[in-house]
């Protein structure tokens, strides 16, 4: 199967990866990513969100507007490890409501009430540990941009978890690999299925112009994408891609 695919390619990787883009853009529309728990009842949802569709903006890409902003898509990007987004907003919720959802809240709050509002992400105490130590990094921070190798030093921050907080929280371009977008692209034929991290990323990155806007919605779009397509091995072949580009 995957040599077939191989041997039926027969656009460059930059017109494959900018044609999937453009097909995935027309199937679904804007995305609204990064979802903040600040815009839930004040429209914004997008209809062809599976699961969760609260505190997306599809369309507007001035998100985040304040340093509060900031550090909430921060926390989201790191309890989002393990687990689906519908628990870690449920998370979110509990600290907004016990206004501790601020860096300096993070740090004054007793870890065990820390551990008690993040509890339905999973994984509450490393992630709690993680959310401190993300809450005084931030502080010293001082509106700076970091660099991606600053983010990796940090205890629980992985590849993943940097290029979100990255695109999402500092808007830089820098393509975020997930699960998902593994998926995808190696059922495409695109990458080997166990290519590494970093160079699922080179090859967006090296095929895409340096755009924020395409950044964010292409990482959006592969997982609204592979949430109807790739939840189980069974459905890969029903992609419709394989359909329109691989013929």
């Amino acid at each position: 199967m995957e040599k077939n695919i191989h041997n039926r390619t027969s656009r460059t990787s930059t017109e494959s990866i900018l044609d999937i883009y453009r097909f995935l853009l027309d199937s679904y529309g804007p995305q609204g990513w990064w979802p903040l728990t600040e815009l839930h009842g004040k429209g914004g949802t997008n209809p062809t969100k599976t699961g969760s569709v609260r505190g997306y903006h599809p369309g507007d890409y001035t998100y985040p507007h304040t340093d509060s902003q900031q550090f909430e898509i921060i926390c989201g990007a790191l309890l989002t490890q393990n687990t689906s987004w519908q628990q870690v907003e449920r998370a979110l919720i509990n600290l907004r409501q016990t206004n501790s959802l601020s860096p300096e809240s993070i740090l004054s709050i007793d870890p065990e009430a820390l551990k008690e509002s993040i509890k339905p992400a999973g994984y509450y105490n490393q992630k709690a540990a993680r959310l401190k130590t993300l809450a005084e990094w931030f502080l010293e921070l001082k509106s700076r941009i970091p660099q991606r190798e600053e983010l990796l030093s940090l205890k629980g921050i992985g590849p993943e978890t940097a290029d979100s907080i990255l695109l999402y929280a500092f808007k830089q371009p820098s393509f975020v690999v997930d699960t998902y977008t593994r998926r995808v692209v190696s059922n495409l034929g695109l990458a080997d299925e166990k290519a590494k991290y970093s160079e699922i990323k080179e090859l967006f990155e090296e095929n895409l112009p340096k755009d924020l806007v395409i950044y964010q919605e292409y990482h959006a779009l592969l997982v609204e994408h592979a949430k109807r397509y790739y939840q189980k091995k069974i459905n890969y072949s029903k992609c419709p891609l394989l359909r329109s580009f691989l013929d």
